[in-house]
């Protein structure tokens, strides 16, 4: 499953801001995967944080065959050693449990939390431990599609930034300003710029590194 967005989303951002728009026609559609289980991309979330994509890739095969699927039920079963033995870290485990476990025992209701408005919900997901602010965002945008997520805790959406609009350091009132211009769709521009933070427009270099990091 992927992010649904179309030609309504993109001629609004293009309309927006010319910069962007240069880079949507560049760079043409973007199908980024997104996770329908609000569970699943919470714990994976929470695995992801401060290790690459490859070693979430690897913890998180790990846990499927492990467990045989990742529901609370399965995690709230599975002991903290057990899922430590996936290759994530004590606390991360603690953490996945401790989620699951509220949710076995009706204490955090996961439909509930998908009707609320974005500001509620990252409450809501914020208020569990191992999830923050930026963890709640993604939740929002790749499990439940959310239209307008676009996040200043973001390290490659802020280097997308820099790349696009040539600049070294995005300051909060500029982002903020961004936002404002992108919104109902900051979730579609997102997607543009994290591709080129990764290299999808090599002609485009970050202002923050050196040449030499370049």
């Amino acid at each position: 499953m992927f992010f649904v967005y179309g030609e309504k989303e993109t001629e609004y951002l293009k309309s927006r801001d010319t910069k962007l728009g240069e880079v949507i026609d560049r760079i043409g559609h973007i199908e980024r995967e997104t996770d329908g289980d609000l569970f699943s991309a919470a714990a994976h979330h929470i695995i992801g944080q401060q290790i690459s994509n490859k070693a979430l890739a690897t913890v998180w095969g790990r846990m499927c065959c492990g467990l045989g699927e990742v529901t609370p039920e399965t995690v709230a079963a599975a002991d903290t050693q057990t899922l430590r033995s996936f290759g994530m870290s004590q606390r991360k485990a603690e953490y996945i449990r401790e989620f699951a476990e509220k949710i076995v025992g009706g204490e955090f209701d996961l439909n509930e939390t998908a009707r609320m408005n974005d500001e509620e919900a990252i409450r809501r997901l914020t208020s569990l431990k191992g999830i923050g602010v930026w963890t709640a965002e993604m939740i929002l945008l790749f499990c439940l599609q959310r239209s307008d997520i676009f996040s200043f805790g973001d390290a490659a959406i802020q280097r997308g930034v820099r790349m696009v609009y040539n600049c070294d350091k995005v300051e909060r009132q500029f982002f903020k300003t961004l936002r404002e211009r992108f919104s109902p769709y900051g979730s579609t521009a997102s997607l543009y710029f994290w591709a080129v933070a990764g290299g999808a427009l090599p002609d485009l270099r970050d202002p923050a590194l050196t040449e030499k990091e370049a």
